[in-house]
């Protein structure tokens, strides 16, 4: 742990000297630049994007900027401690990657390069619903490192029964339940290239390697789905199909599989009738800790304390749920204040490099998640770049603390901190 934000940084400067740069850009901005170079205008698209003028995406930055960073001087930082405390596990750092969907947008290994990635930086990475690789390849890729499985409640609990067994028997440590996607956010750059990836079999691994959703299959729809008109556009859509089911060509071809598929999830994957009294099924169906993602408001906060929760994350899905709503750093005072440290609250949404990191340990965030950064490193090189995402995350907020007075993340509080302009 000693010194990895000034190790980093010299590591750099080394490689300069034999005229080797990054693989990915250190500047945020300069990342996503580059990202939007070797994505495809549809995969670029479905990963920046945000809900409608994407006036949240805005908010989650300005929220940020609020605050200034107050340095201390003359204080011994040496020693700096970064770990962090949670659900019995100690770790290295406060940093989790966010569960992302449809990686294999940004590259083709998706979320097995992120997952090795992950384990060999020792971060957390928190396997999402709508993966592109089934959770059991990717825990075996990770060996003992630590995941955790973010849960989208479909329409089906029996489902939901078989995502949690799975989750518990390939090593998650933990069950995060997304609870502001129970429809799709008015995604404008979605919408104006008309591309859903799910339609096309994309980011729906976890549900075809599913025994509960392939029995599914041979079930009727309550609803008949329309038939797009038939040209070459189509007909690659149904090949994607094709190629993203698991087996061999000749059964998939034989059965339908495929397209059957896409079209229960569909039918399934959202649930608008969710509500509190939902969570005491999940209770019972597993002894992990069980955090709720998507909290905005302190009394859904003192909610989630009051129904056994044992952890929330404050977070408005990156801007894609809700155009216009607050800022998730203008969120988190009044659920720090709501929950008292009765349980961890984690963050994200709009996290960019290692001083906003500071800024939500300061105002009371246990943990922090990062999300499009380190997809962008991925789509530009792969597991490398998931890894220099993270070493710079790391890096710089370590150096943030030695240059701040601070010797640990959790000796952060608000005194660190100062309202900043705006």
């Amino acid at each position: 742990m000693h010194d990895r934000g000034r190790k980093r940084q010299a590591g750099i400067y080394l490689e300069g000297i034999a005229g080797r740069r990054p693989k990915v850009p250190v500047d945020s901005n300069a990342l996503e630049r580059r990202a939007r170079e070797v994505m495809s205008a549809e995969g670029f698209a479905y990963v920046a994007g945000g809900a409608g003028r994407e006036a949240t995406i805005d908010a989650n930055r300005r929220s940020l900027d609020r605050w200034s960073i107050v340095p201390r001087i003359l204080r011994d930082v040496s020693h700096r401690d970064m770990s962090v405390h949670l659900f019995g596990r100690t770790l290295d750092t406060p940093l989790l990657l966010a569960p992302i969907g449809v990686l294999e947008m940004a590259h083709r290994e998706s979320d097995l390069a992120v997952a090795r990635a992950a384990a060999a930086e020792g971060v957390p990475f928190i396997f999402s619903s709508q993966a592109s690789v089934p959770m059991e390849t990717c825990a075996t890729a990770m060996g003992n490192s630590p995941r955790w499985f973010q849960l989208y409640w479909s329409k089906s609990d029996d489902l939901v029964r078989s995502f949690v067994s799975r989750a518990e028997s390939c090593g998650c440590e933990a069950i995060v339940v997304t609870v502001d996607t129970t429809f799709l956010g008015w995604r404008s750059r979605d919408l104006d290239l008309a591309y859903l990836p799910f339609s096309r079999g994309l980011g729906i691994a976890q549900y075809t390697s599913d025994p509960v959703f392939r029995a599914m299959l041979s079930e009727p729809l309550e609803e008949i789905p329309a038939k797009p008109p038939v040209n070459l556009t189509t007909l690659g859509a149904a090949a994607k199909m094709i190629r993203s089911y698991p087996g061999k060509l000749p059964e998939k071809l034989r059965s339908g599989a495929p397209r059957a598929a896409v079209q229960r999830f569909l039918a399934t994957f959202s649930r608008p009738g969710l509500s509190w009294d939902n969570l005491s099924f999940l209770r019972d169906l597993t002894k992990l800790p069980i955090l709720i993602k998507g909290i905005q408001h302190a009394d859904d906060a003192r909610e989630a304390l009051a129904r056994g929760v044992d952890g929330i994350v404050v977070s408005n899905h990156g801007g894609r749920q809700v155009d216009g709503a607050i800022g998730s750093l203008d969120a988190l005072h009044s659920v720090v204040g709501a929950i008292g440290g009765r349980m961890p609250i984690l963050f994200d949404s709009g996290i960019r490099g290692g001083a906003d990191i500071f800024k939500a340990l300061a105002l009371g965030a246990t943990a922090v998640c990062i999300g499009r950064p380190y997809v962008y490193g991925l789509a530009i090189a792969g597991e490398t770049g998931v890894r220099e995402v993270i070493q710079n995350m790391i890096a710089e907020l370590d150096i943030t603390l030695a240059l701040t007075g601070s010797a640990s993340v959790t000796g952060l509080d608000s005194s660190c901190l100062a309202p900043g302009p705006g």
